[in-house]
């Protein structure tokens, strides 16, 4: 057994074909699937991810001519160590472009015979008149500048929540509402996210949150993500890469059909029918170019042999089983995760979306058990919008001035919600929290702040469900309660 144990561990961190993988070169982040033979541009720079085949997660690779991938066997000795001399200071050095010896052809020559990056950082050192008077912090300044340029190397890392997050952040921070990694830690700390545990899932950030929730839970329990639209979206769980059995957890149900659901009017039937209209409406719409056309199928048919008849046939055939599986196969997802929300027993619930929260929260905290937590996630605590007003124009010696009125409102998604839910009750602990994140460089007598930071990560509205007697009504009186006596008032003498 602890053979089989070391044997599955060795291969869940040993990089295969078809794997989803991410690239990274500095602070650039990259997700890819492993194929052979396919073209991978990444950073301006092509290459070919074969050899990476066989390699545990985690190598650093070389690029080398023709595209391949080399691993690094052994850590090179940095240029750094084999510098000695350093000035005392950097007032005498002038930054004029003549302290470099070697041009642009040169660099070109020594990268057409071979050269790697760090035998190029190596020359440009060498021909440096001014390397050796800079300090020593400006001379690994220097060094790792233009290891970064052209050291041509590429680590290959095994997709999780923090390297996900960190890649959308860096690239494309609109697709995930501007979600910092460490807000999604927050949120699924705050959520009690865990093995074995039911969540309820609402997100706009391309299944960013839904992935990390679904690597948090390990293939344990369930996963019922609300969509808005036709469809839900999984561009990051799918750079995930899971394993079937964590698929198997994962359930999907539309955002427009819960009000059905909590009212008890849901019906699968005809769900099914309008996947199915869906399904042919392209169908019904040629059906006049069908019709206008008759004439001529007709005269074609006859001439057609009988033999490709029957393969029209048969492919029409194909095409109307087809329909019916996937239509009786999301009848039985759509009932499956019907069956998982009708107990009304989810063990948590977070939100991450760009849409207007309240109402979303207010309809899915039905569908979360007593005493459990729940998260919401926006980007701003209250938003400034503008909306066009007047045009006003003032006329001036040398022509008109043309001004543009707003008209100011605050809509505050985060901050409604929590005035809604202490008006409404059923929640306790409600916070209202900011995350803030900084980093710092850590180095010998240079440990200090990064200057480049995010400014703000967003907001979390979390919270504790707890089950709510109806009140009663206000001015009743409970029979076993003695009616209050009036006090007598006695007026003062004089």
């Amino acid at each position: 057994m602890e053979n089989n144990g070391e044997r599955f561990v060795e291969d869940q961190y040993i990089i295969k074909e078809d794997d989803f993988v991410v690239l990274r070169r500095g602070d650039v982040y990259k997700a890819v699937q492993i194929q052979k033979k396919r073209k991978i541009i990444f950073e301006k720079q092509w290459f070919f991810l074969d050899n990476a085949i066989g390699e545990l997660y985690g190598t650093t690779f070389d690029v080398v001519s023709g595209g391949s991938l080399h691993p690094r066997k052994a850590k090179r000795a940095e240029v750094s160590a084999e510098i000695k001399e350093a000035g005392m200071d950097n007032r005498n050095i002038v930054d004029d472009g003549k302290s470099q010896k070697l041009t642009r052809d040169d660099i070109e020559t020594l990268k057409e015979q071979g050269l790697k990056g760090q035998e190029i950082v190596q020359q440009l050192v060498e021909n440096s008149t001014t390397f050796r008077d800079k300090t020593e912090f400006a001379q690994e300044k220097y060094i790792k500048k233009k290891k970064k340029k052209y050291e041509s190397a590429i680590t290959i890392l095994k997709p999780s929540a923090r390297i996900m997050a960190l890649m959308y952040h860096g690239r494309e921070p609109g697709k995930i509402c501007y979600l910092r990694y460490d807000t999604l830690a927050q949120m699924l700390t705050l959520g009690n996210v865990h093995a074995g545990s039911k969540v309820l899932v609402f997100e706009t950030c391309a299944g960013l949150v839904l992935g990390a929730v679904m690597e948090r839970m390990g293939g344990y329990g369930s996963v019922i993500q609300m969509y808005p639209g036709g469809g839900p979206a999984r561009a990051a769980t799918d750079s995930f890469g899971f394993p079937p059995r964590f698929q198997q957890t994962l359930h999907e149900f539309p955002l427009c059909k819960v009000s059905a659901l909590l009212a008890g009017t849901l019906s699968l039937d005809e769900e099914a029918k309008g996947a199915a209209g869906e399904a042919s409406s392209q169908p019904g719409a040629a059906l006049g170019d069908r019709e206008e056309g008759r004439a001529e199928d007709m005269e074609t048919r006859a001439t057609e042999p009988e033999s490709e008849n029957k393969e029209k046939e048969r492919a029409k055939e194909s095409k109307a089983q087809e329909k019916k599986a996937k239509m009786e196969e999301r009848r039985k997802k759509l009932s499956a995760a019907a069956a998982l929300l009708e107990g009304r027993n989810a063990d948590g619930l977070l939100i991450a979306s760009r849409f207007q929260p309240c109402s979303v929260l207010l309809s899915l905290l039905k569908l979360v058990a007593p005493s459990r937590p729940f998260v919401v996630y926006c980007q701003y605590r209250e938003v400034i919008w503008a909306t066009p007003g007047h045009l006003f124009h003032l006329l001036s010696p040398r022509g008109f001035f043309i001004f543009w009125s707003f008209f100011w409102f605050n809509p505050q998604p985060l901050i409604e919600c929590y005035s809604k839910l202490r008006e409404l009750g059923g929640v306790i602990n409600l916070r209202l929290s900011e995350t803030w994140l900084r980093q710092y460089q850590v180095l010998p007598n240079r440990t200090h702040p990064v200057l480049l930071m995010s400014g703000a990560g967003g907001y979390l509205l979390s919270g504790t469900t707890i089950e709510c007697d109806p009140s009663p009504a206000s001015g009743s009186q409970r029979p076993d309660e003695p009616t209050a006596k009036r006090r007598k008032l006695h007026a003062s003498e004089g």
